[in-house]
């Protein structure tokens, strides 16, 4: 079962002024986020593969990452592609739009209840269609307005939100446009969690803002 409430950091290494994602996984890491969605979908599969090794071996080896981790072991999915991610060994797979259905990936790969299988939701039917198929948890977006989810249509809100998590056992993470003011409305609203880029990644350091959100979530600095 996933711990609630949890954090998931997505990656995006284009909005990085170094354009290196290793260190702020490490980082991420280091700092006990529940949850790494490794999101670099122009990578070929050669980086990409390089890219969730590193992530993985961080993960099993804390001792790697500064400063030392404050929680339980980080656990790292990859996006869309099940055959990198089982190659590089990673804890599962995040499957959007395009990919294929939870359900034949839950089928491929049933052998193993520690692989978890995350979607990407957009309505209350989409979470209940992944729950149905299988699927561990969901993220469901955008809740509010940000640039960088316009292309999925206009900010769900928090109602959406509530239905969601009404209507379904698996933990909903409330992703777009998450700040630190709107953790609490979407904890309220029956979110198992935040998912997110930009508040992971736009601020001074991992260290700092991960215990921040901690206390946020009602969960002190320990997760």
């Amino acid at each position: 079962m996933l711990s609630k409430p949890m954090l998931c950091y997505i990656t995006d290494r284009k909005s990085l002024a170094s354009g290196d994602v290793v260190p702020r996984i490490l980082a991420a890491i280091g700092a006990g986020v529940d949850l790494i969605q490794i999101r670099e979908k122009d990578l070929g599969t050669r980086d990409l593969l390089r890219l969730a090794e590193a992530a993985v071996q961080g993960a099993r080896d804390p001792d790697s990452c500064v400063p030392a981790p404050i929680g339980p072991r980080t656990r790292v999915v990859l996006n869309d592609r099940l055959d990198v991610a089982l190659a590089a060994g990673v804890g599962g797979v995040h499957l959007g739009g395009p990919s294929m259905p939870a359900g034949a990936v839950r089928a491929a790969w049933s052998a193993s209840e520690d692989f978890w299988i995350g979607v990407s939701c957009h309505s209350p039917d989409d979470a209940a269609t992944a729950e149905a198929g299988g699927a561990d948890y969901a993220l469901l977006g955008p809740i509010f307005e940000t640039a960088s989810k316009l292309s999925y249509g206009p900010a769900l809100g928090i109602g959406v939100l509530e239905q969601a998590a009404r209507r379904t056992r698996i933990p909903v993470l409330a992703l777009g446009g998450i700040t630190l003011q709107r953790i609490r409305p979407c904890l309220e609203a029956g979110a198992a969690g935040i998912a997110g880029i930009s508040i992971f990644q736009q601020c001074d350091s991992l260290p700092g803002r991960v215990p921040e959100l901690r206390l946020l979530l009602g969960g002190g600095i320990a997760p």
